[in-house]
């Protein structure tokens, strides 16, 4: 799957001030095809996003550019969240690949016959899941070595969590695809309606995806 961000050039002290972003809090939207956002050191505003999210075959980027059209649906989010800032340019943008389980869930094993131990699938959010994740793996090296007993981590249900494959293409590519699409206008429906409640159609959408 592709994460995309964008970068505005910096804003003045009175753009910050008519959109009331005072501080160096960071946002999100909550939506099923979710955007998060930061105020950069520098004065920007960086906003990131799906945009396109998938490429057939699971390709990776190869050239280092970034689709327009991923650059538009991120530009048109920032103007929904800030009207204001509609004429503000943008003037970085990059992309990136993260691996995505068919259950969205991450796993950690130890190959006992091997030595060889790995995790992943964190779906984006790495950053504290991977701390996690190594810590647990010690924990299962000391438990199979014999320097060390079970642990809080060793029992974690994402031990030795197996994971169905992904289906093959096209099929792939056409569920991604239909997924986000579906996300987006319970998104939609969502926004226009008010409502408090998940929509129908993200509801089938998660059942599809896998997602819990």
């Amino acid at each position: 799957m592709n994460s995309s961000m964008i970068a505005t050039e910096p804003l003045t002290d009175e753009q910050w001030e008519s959109i009331g972003w005072a501080d160096r809090q960071t946002l999100g939207d909550m939506a099923h095809a979710y955007m998060y956002a930061q105020r950069t050191a520098d004065g920007r505003i960086a906003l990131g996003g799906r945009g396109v999210p998938y490429r057939f075959g699971s390709r990776t980027d190869n050239d280092g550019t970034t689709q327009a059209a991923t650059i538009e649906a991120l530009r048109e989010i920032l103007v929904r969240f800030f009207p204001a800032l509609a004429g503000l340019r943008i003037e970085h943008a990059w992309s990136g690949v993260l691996g995505v389980p068919r259950d969205w869930c991450a796993t950690v094993t130890l190959d006992r016959s091997t030595g060889l131990g790995w995790a992943g699938g964190y779906v984006g959010s790495g950053v504290a899941t991977a701390n996690l994740a190594a810590r647990t793996l010690c924990d299962l090296v000391q438990l199979d070595s014999g320097q060390g007993g079970r642990t809080e981590l060793t029992d974690l249900p994402w031990v030795g969590h197996r994971v169905r494959k992904w289906e093959p293409e096209p099929l792939r590519w056409l569920g991604v695809q239909g997924m986000y699409a579906v996300y987006r206008e319970a998104d939609r429906r969502e926004r226009t309606s008010h409502g408090t409640s998940s929509s129908r159609l993200a509801r089938v959408a998660d059942r599809v995806a896998g997602r819990h």
